[in-house]
C-alpha cells in the first residue's frame, strides 16, 4: 500500500510539471464537467489523513453551479459557462462554517482556488487549474470515482434527518424508505402516510437520483410537519453520497444536504 501511495504521489508531481500554456492541452467546458479530486496544490501532493478522502470540486456545465468539499466544509459557488474556453474564475467560492481539527489544509485549498483563472488538460482524466501566470498548475484534479451508486441503496433505510432537522425516534410512524433498485421502485412512510413510487437516475452518472413519481395515502395526522419536510426533501433530491459506512445523504440541485438515511 505504501509503495502505491508513493508512486501515486510521484505521478501527481510529474503531471504538475506540465505547462498551463501548452497548445496541446487546450480544454473546453465539457472537459471539466463532473466531480474531481484535488490531488496536488502548488506542487505538493495532497495526502488525506487516515479515514478521510481527498478534497474535491464539482462543475455542472449546464447550470454553472460549483459544489465540493475543501477537506472539512462543503464548497459552493458558480462560474460563467459562457466564458472563453479554458478560462474560469473561482474567486467567489462560499463554504459552510464547521470547525475541524485540521483547518490549515482546508485554508490551503481555498487560497489556491481563489487564484484560479484558467483550466487545461494534463492527461487522461486529469485537469490542471492555473493562475494568471500560465506556468505550472496551481491545483491538479483527478476525475473522482463515485463513493457510492444506486445499487448501494437497495434495501430499507430509516430517515433520521429531513430539511436539515433531525427526525425524532419517538414518532408513532417512523419515516423510512425501502428501495428495490432492480425494479426502480420505492416504498415507505413519510411520518404519517404511506408513500410509493419510482425513482430515476441519469445515464452515465452513478451518483444521481430523483423521485418524480411519488404518491401517498391521504390520512390527516395531528402533526404533519415531519411529513411535509420528508416529502419536500424527496421532491428536491437530485444526487446521493455516502456520509458514513451505513449512512447516506440525499442532496438537492445546489448540492445542499436535504435528507439523511441510516440502514436498518
Amino acid at each position: 500500500m505504501k509503495k502505491k501511495l508513493v508512486f501515486f504521489c510521484l505521478a501527481a508531481v510529474m503531471v504538475g510539471m506540465s505547462s498551463c500554456s501548452s497548445s496541446k492541452n487546450v480544454a473546453v467546458l465539457a472537459d471539466i464537467d463532473g466531480e474531481w479530486d484535488i490531488i496536488e496544490i502548488n506542487g505538493t501532493a495532497v495526502v488525506p489523513t487516515p479515514g478521510q478522502t481527498y478534497p474535491y470540486i464539482g462543475f455542472n456545465k449546464s447550470t454553472g453551479r460549483i459544489h465540493g468539499n475543501a477537506g472539512c466544509n462543503r464548497l459552493m459557488g458558480a462560474f460563467d459557462v459562457n466564458a472563453k474556453s479554458g478560462t474560469i474564475d473561482l474567486g467567489q467560492m462560499g463554504t459552510t462554517r464547521m470547525m475541524c481539527p485540521d483547518m490549515a489544509s482546508e485554508q490551503n485549498v481555498l487560497n489556491a482556488l481563489a487564484q484560479v483563472k484558467h483550466y487545461t488538460k494534463l492527461g487522461e482524466g486529469t485537469i490542471g487549474l492555473c493562475g494568471k501566470s500560465l506556468k505550472r498548475p496551481i491545483l491538479i484534479l483527478k476525475k473522482k470515482v463515485p463513493d457510492m451508486n444506486i445499487a448501494d441503496l437497495n434495501g430499507k433505510w430509516k430517515i433520521v434527518e429531513a430539511g436539515g432537522i433531525a427526525v425524532s425516534d419517538s414518532l408513532e410512524n417512523q419515516p423510512f424508505l425501502e428501495l428495490k433498485v432492480a425494479e426502480k421502485k420505492l416504498h415507505g412512510n413519510a411520518g404519517c402516510n404511506i408513500i410509493n413510487g419510482g425513482f430515476q437516475t441519469e445515464d452515465g452518472n452513478a451518483g444521481t437520483i430523483s423521485f418524480p413519481q411519488l404518491i401517498s395515502t391521504m390520512m390527516a395526522c395531528p402533526d404533519m410537519e415531519v411529513e411535509s419536510r420528508v416529502l419536500k426533501a424527496l421532491n428536491d433530491t437530485r444526487s446521493l453520497g455516502r456520509l458514513q459506512e451505513n449512512r447516506v445523504g440525499f442532496y438537492d440541485a445546489d448540492n445542499t444536504l436535504v435528507m439523511v438515511l441510516v440502514a436498518f
